[in-house]
């Protein structure tokens, strides 16, 4: 599914949940790094304000669907997707690493938070082996000096998968850097994920996610963080559906 972002085209060009399982399986098993993404309407709100994010948004090498509006979306337009939201994919890819003896690396948050993320995972996923964990400083760039010698800590601990919890835009910018400078890692994108192994940040209950209303479950939980970019996506959101299903009738299958 194909997404025109001011005048820039983004993709989900991972569908399903066994079409993620079965590229970064070959992936991991071939050797091959990749940048994995997982599209919202936050992403963008943020894409349409910045050519810079968009060309990193290019670089990304898997993208998937995270939130609801791009799965109605992707159907509006006759291209069905399933959502695989950035903090649902760490079990899947923790067990694919384990069974393929893939060691991981998490990057992002606090120490406290990867540790706890970390005795979580290891917990969880047999056979699952964790052997780097960075917390990067406040307000370091993620396409700088400071990403190059995490990437060499990186490259040095042997890990081939990193879970990336930064926030965008800059976990995707730290992705896109990093799968230029240790083209062997895989590197997913993953929010918030690790802060809900670690305890840090509560995740909205199954009845919200059921209901597609995550998103304001959230929202009243922290209003001053969230309330405006909320509100951003909110109002796009009517375009892009419109958008979406024009694009239906302008493709050649109609």
């Amino acid at each position: 599914m194909d997404f025109r972002v001011s005048g820039d085209r983004v993709s989900v060009n991972v569908p399903t949940w066994p079409a993620l399982q079965a590229r970064v399986s070959e992936r991991l098993a071939t050797g091959q790094g990749f940048a994995l993404a997982t599209l919202n309407l936050d992403h963008i709100v943020k894409l349409r304000g910045s050519p810079a994010f968009r060309r990193v948004y290019a670089q990304m090498d898997l993208v998937t669907a995270d939130g609801n509006p791009i799965v109605w979306m992707s159907r509006l337009a006759g291209r069905r997707v399933e959502l695989i939201p950035g903090a649902d994919t760490i079990l899947m890819l923790a067990r694919i690493a384990a069974r393929q003896g893939v060691t991981v690396a998490l990057v992002g948050s606090t120490d406290d938070t990867l540790a706890g993320a970390k005795a979580y995972l290891e917990g969880e996923v047999r056979d699952l082996h964790i052997v780097e964990t960075i917390a990067p400083a406040m307000g370091f760039d993620p396409a700088g000096a400071d990403a190059s010698r995490i990437f060499a800590r990186l490259d040095a601990s042997g890990a081939r998968l990193c879970f990336v919890a930064l926030g965008a835009p800059k976990q995707e910018i730290f992705a896109a850097a990093g799968r230029a400078q240790v083209p062997g890692l895989g590197f997913a994108c993953i929010g918030a994920g690790l802060d809900f192994f670690a305890g840090t940040q509560r995740r909205a209950p199954g009845w919200a996610r059921r209901f597609a209303l995550e998103w304001l479950w959230r929202m009243v939980g922290s209003p001053r963080r969230l309330g405006m970019r909320y509100l951003r996506c909110l109002v796009i959101l009517p375009g892009q559906m419109l958008r979406a299903m024009v694009s239906r009738f302008r493709s050649p299958q109609h």
